[in-house]
């Protein structure tokens, strides 16, 4: 099925009612000509058109045929390259580019919005322009004017992409122990060798040149992490034109035969001595990289969000049309022979739980996203530090809960077409295989669990959380005689009076127990998310009950309610798991892992 449309609406709604961004763009000097309600809902609009009319009816297909290789050479799924460039045409690759360089320098909290209508069309097509866009934000950080002005317009055009060369076959989470290599030539440049594997675009058929960014080792830099270097790695380099010169001796030795994304070609990079250029300073590489890495961790939320959105509007749409069985309070279909799904209770408590983590992953993708935008574009420098407080705070919070989220959403999606969501014409198998991957690229979600607790919140003594607790503490204050509030705001408070006391309890019990962060690390983040996504949800009902007469309006109130109802209290359950502490997970011998013994 192929039938997405974007949920407009909804995003209107947290854009200019409970978010309220084209006032805080006119606090913006960078934004705020360029930037207006009015604009802001054409480029919505066209964004819609976009994904439903051209990229999303290529989805199926892209799983079916896949991208494939040979002899160097990838080629993607029929459709791909005519749908890669009426999207350059429409100048989406350059949306949040700097405009010093053929940018269109928009705000995140737009931008996302339509990284979630492309990730909701294909994931194996958003994926080549999201890792482009990645690529083109950290030049355009940490990059010399001279390098932005070879590469930016170039990339932001969609003319040429862009990559990020992290991953080595023996180290994944562990960059520190890499062992590319980038040995200094006289002519300024550099020579890396080395082998990267699962390089997102690493060879496709979509641009006429790839630039890689390249994380290398520069002999005798210093061991571990603090010893990696960026460099940018053209496919093709340049010649002093700036026309395509020869080709560089990087070549794709394969790509993987994956569960979902088959589309998108993950691929296997070899550096051959290829001629290398240093971004910024020597052993900065990491620095530079996790600059990008906080935009796109945010991406993946938003992917998972993306997948979770065509899954329940499918979803929704069949329980409506499919006649099965009667309602357990009388007959509603009289004229049929059977009543639609969606009167049996278990179904709607499906297809409430999709809507309640996508509406509200979506509130939150878009907080965030607020956050980056200030930090960015803010003139004023409390504000901005706050901001960056929230921001590295909350990002492991948005890759890791809204994937876990999406990935329930998109399983409750297949389970709502029982037996045909399991076959492939209907589309909800490939949603789960597609969406499974944003739970593990960018970081698995345990890493970012670690993350947020053992660096975000132990490390510092939850000097980040005071910043956050601190808003949903005013937000109770301000709402708690709010009559049309009254089930959201308790719930809420208890939320974060139980979760500020078992962070007190994890910080003083790491003291003496090394493993109790590792050991309540993915609890504390799913705790954690709850408590964020009840918080969005009493941002959005307040809006809601001031028109509450309107079907969007009702319907927003009714989500909101089923999510602190039936939902908020998992918080619960992983609370008292962090309770039990560490020695269940650990007491146990290794050796009677292996069940040979």
């Amino acid at each position: 099925m192929s039938n997405y449309q974007a949920p407009m609406r909804d995003m209107q709604f947290l854009l200019h009612e409970v978010f309220n961004a084209e006032k805080l763009w006119t606090t913006m000097p960078a934004v705020a000509e360029l930037i207006d309600k009015d604009t802001a809902d054409a480029i919505l609009s066209e964004g819609a058109k976009l994904t439903a009319g051209v990229i999303a009816p290529l989805n199926r297909n892209s799983d079916e045929q896949g991208a494939t290789w040979s002899n160097g050479e990838v080629t993607t799924p029929d459709g791909f390259a005519k749908a890669y460039q009426l999207y350059c045409e429409g100048g989406w690759g350059s949306l949040s580019g700097d405009p010093e360089h053929g940018g269109m320098g928009m705000p995140k909290m737009l931008q996302s919005f339509v990284e979630e209508m492309t990730q909701s069309a294909s994931i194996s097509f958003a994926l080549y322009p999201m890792l482009t866009a990645g690529a083109s934000l950290a030049l355009s950080a940490h990059a010399s004017e001279e390098m932005k002005q070879t590469y930016l317009e170039n990339m932001y055009s969609g003319k040429w992409a862009g990559t990020m060369c992290l991953t080595e076959p023996h180290a994944g989470s562990d960059l520190g122990i890499m062992t590319a290599k980038a040995e200094a030539l006289d002519d300024g440049s550099f020579a890396l060798s080395g082998t990267k594997i699962f390089i997102t675009g690493g060879e496709q058929d979509l641009t006429e040149n790839i630039i890689h960014l390249v994380l290398a080792k520069i002999p005798g830099a210093p061991e571990g992490p603090r010893g990696i270097s960026m460099f940018v790695v053209p496919k093709f380099l340049l010649n002093n034109d700036g026309s395509l010169g020869a080709r560089n001796t990087v070549t794709c030795g394969s790509i993987e035969h994956k569960m979902g994304i088959k589309g998108s070609a993950t691929c296997v990079m070899n550096f051959d001595t290829a001629t290398g250029f240093l971004v910024g300073e020597e052993n900065k590489g990491l620095n530079y990289m996790f600059t990008m890495m906080n935009y796109e961790r945010l991406g993946m939320g938003i992917q998972g969000v993306g997948a979770a959105e065509t899954s329940y509007q499918q979803a929704a749409e069949y329980a409506i049309e499919r006649i099965q069985g009667r309602s357990a309070t009388g007959v509603k279909s009289a004229d049929k022979k059977a009543d639609s799904l969606i009167v049996h209770p278990d179904v709607r408590k499906m297809l409430l739980t999709m809507r309640a983590f996508n509406e509200g992953g979506r509130c939150f993708s878009t907080y965030v996203a607020k956050q980056l935008d200030i930090v960015k574009f803010s003139a004023d420098e409390t504000e901005k530090q706050q901001a960056e407080a929230l921001v590295a705070l909350l990002t492991p919070v948005a890759k890791a809960f809204m994937t876990d989220m999406a990935y329930e959403s998109c399983n409750l999606g297949q389970m709502v077409f029982g037996g045909h969501g399991y076959v492939r014409e209907w589309g909800q198998e490939q949603l789960v295989r597609d969406v499974r991957i944003a739970q593990i690229y960018e970081g698995t979600n345990g890493i970012q669990a670690l993350d947020l607790l053992g660096r975000k919140v132990v490390a510092n003594k939850g000097k980040f959380l005071d910043v956050y607790f601190a808003e949903i503490t005013t937000f109770i204050e301000q709402q708690a005689n709010n009559q049309e509030l009254t089930g959201f705001i308790a719930p809420l408070a208890g939320a974060l009076e139980k979760l500020k006391a078992i962070t007190v309890v994890i910080i003083a019990e790491n003291a003496d127990d090394k493993n109790m962060v590792g050991a309540s690390a993915t609890d504390y983040l799913a705790a954690f998310g709850l408590l964020s996504y009840a918080y969005m949800w009493a941002l959005m009902a307040e809006q809601a009950s001031k028109q509450s007469e309107h079907d969007f309006y009702q319907a927003k109130l009714y989500v909101g309610h089923f999510f602190i109802e039936r939902l908020l209290p998992r918080i619960d359950g992983h609370i008292h798991a962090i309770e039990a502490g560490s020695k269940t997970l650990m007491e146990m011998p290794e050796g009677l892992f292996n069940y040979n013994h």
